[in-house]
């Protein structure tokens, strides 16, 4: 979409940027947003100091279409890691470990990541309103496995997250943010 928009745009004499953001909500609101840019270089630089005003960081990565496939990047990267620390939050339960005390030791490790220490708590207990949703992340998914059969890359734990997703859809967890895996591992079918 972004490669066409861009060239209607040049043929009347305009430039097109595609700018996806990560960092959601929260993000925003702090102006600490990741901006991946697709575009002509001077188009880019023109605009940067106006997302710089919500962007912590903005990054040209190509062409015009560059950005969006770098935001389905972002989307391939935390569906994987959301599934991980859903895991490892019902492993925790399963084992009557102290969530809390799991915490603490491993999200300095390796294993740490902003999606663990943003929602390991709130997995925990349970709480799924913050957040990007679940039916914007199927909508996302959808477009990088649709982008995937274009380009032969092979996402097979996408496809499966996409599917426990589709699980968490049915269970009337449409708008629950994308942490709500872990409510699905409770499920009795899903054991």
């Amino acid at each position: 979409v972004a490669r066409d928009m861009a060239e209607q745009a040049a043929a009347v004499g305009r430039w097109f940027v595609d700018a996806p953001v990560s960092g959601g909500q929260s993000g925003a609101e702090a102006g600490v947003l990741t901006a991946m840019l697709g575009g002509d270089e001077a188009a880019i630089e023109r605009i940067t100091p106006v997302i710089s005003a919500y962007c912590r960081t903005v990054r040209r990565i190509g062409p015009s279409g560059a950005g969006q496939l770098a935001k389905m990047c972002n989307q391939i990267c935390i569906a994987g890691v959301v599934q991980g620390l859903a895991e490892a939050v019902h492993f925790a339960e399963q084992a009557d470990l102290d969530a809390q005390a799991v915490f603490e030791a491993i999200s300095m490790g390796a294993a740490g990541s902003w999606q663990m220490q943003n929602r390991w708590s709130t997995m925990v207990e349970g709480k799924f309103d913050f957040g990007f949703a679940v039916d914007l992340m199927r909508k996302d998914l959808g477009l990088v496995l649709q982008a995937a059969r274009g380009n032969g890359a092979r996402l097979e734990v996408t496809a499966l997250v996409d599917q426990f997703y589709a699980e968490v859809q049915s269970m009337g967890g449409r708008r629950w943010d994308t942490s709500s895996l872990v409510a699905r591992l409770s499920e009795p079918s899903s054991n």
